[in-house]
């Protein structure tokens, strides 16, 4: 009966999503192409509304489990939605981040009254989680591939430690496999645009704070290390470059192997994903003090990192130079 339930939400998802495309098509929701892109093509946008439509599905059949969540997820979601539409300004856009966290750390239960004062510290961490995370959406397949491979792990680690019911983080597989089916392929169908890249991360940050109460371990941010490093470091050398955060750019490691290396996107994305299931399968299986472990990891990835820009960096800036683009 299970099963056939999920075969229900993953077709509602997937007409869901066409409709959308029918939609966005009508409505001239696209994402333009410019020097600072990926892509060269004219290609819709918003089509990670799906991770959207499947926690509301999830939601309808199997009940609203996560009420505070599922509010936060609905105002993240929609207001990224419409700044995908129409740019909102940076102030409206934190707010409603702050807000929603908020009621994510409210579902979790994080605002105890004897650890108060954590709570303006845990919503900064993952306010800037979901941006840095909203960053990393810049090649094809990107989002949905290293979005599943943040997902694999938590759903076997459910087995274990039952932080989470099961149905949903499938639910949230399919999404991202029916978002994968037009935007994993080498002329993309569709981008995921904020609603998508904000709303997963919202959503994986939610499962991955449910596994690190219910274990008290912390190193489990480790399933987030590539894209955390990757992120991280490149804001430290846009700041060290006096560049506005803001505004768009393709300084990102993995936007350098797509278009300055020239490595096929879909290949960049295999990269990662399978970078980010070996680590994540190392602090689950390897018999390492986690933290330990952690610390060797981003280390590592960040060194890595260095000594990729310091011996490629110099083809953005000739790229920056061809296209007489401020660096």
């Amino acid at each position: 009966m299970i099963y056939m339930v999920f075969a229900i939400i993953f077709v509602l998802m997937l007409v869901s999503e066409l409709i959308y495309f029918a939609t966005a098509k009508r409505l001239n929701i696209v994402d333009q192409s410019n020097p600072r892109s990926s892509h060269t093509s004219v290609t819709l946008r918003g089509g990670g509304i799906v991770f959207l439509f499947g926690v509301w599905l999830y939601a309808a059949f199997f009940g609203i489990t996560y009420p505070l969540f599922l509010l936060g997820l609905t105002i993240i979601g929609l207001v990224s939605f419409i700044d995908d539409i129409r740019s909102l300004s940076v102030g409206c856009r934190l707010l409603v981040q702050f807000v929603s966290v908020f009621l994510m750390l409210c579902q979790l239960g994080l605002p105890d009254i004897h650890y108060w004062w954590l709570v303006p510290v845990v919503l900064v961490v993952c306010v800037g989680i979901v941006n840095a995370y909203n960053f990393m959406d810049g090649v094809n397949g990107i989002t949905g591939g290293y979005s599943l491979a943040v997902l694999l792990p938590l759903i076997y680690l459910n087995h274990s430690y039952g932080f989470i019911d099961n149905a949903f983080l499938c639910v949230v597989g399919m999404s991202l496999i029916v978002f994968c089916i037009f935007n994993f392929r080498r002329k993309a169908v569709c981008f995921a645009g904020d609603v998508g890249s904000i709303s997963i991360a919202f959503i994986l940050l939610f499962a991955l704070c449910r596994l690190i109460l219910a274990t008290g371990d912390m190193s489990y941010l480790v399933f987030l290390a590539v894209y955390g490093v990757d992120a991280v470091l490149t804001i430290c050398h846009r700041m060290r470059l006096h560049e506005n955060l803001g505004e768009a750019h393709r300084k990102h490691a993995y936007q350098l192997m797509a278009n300055e290396l020239k490595v096929p996107q879909l290949l960049v994305t295999s990269l990662y994903m399978v970078l980010q299931l070996a680590i994540s399968a190392g602090l689950i299986f390897l018999p390492v003090n986690h933290y330990v472990y952690f610390a060797a990891v981003v280390v590592i990835l960040a060194i890595a990192y260095i000594i990729f820009m310091k011996k490629n960096y110099h083809l953005h800036r000739e790229y920056l130079d061809s296209n007489n683009i401020k660096s």
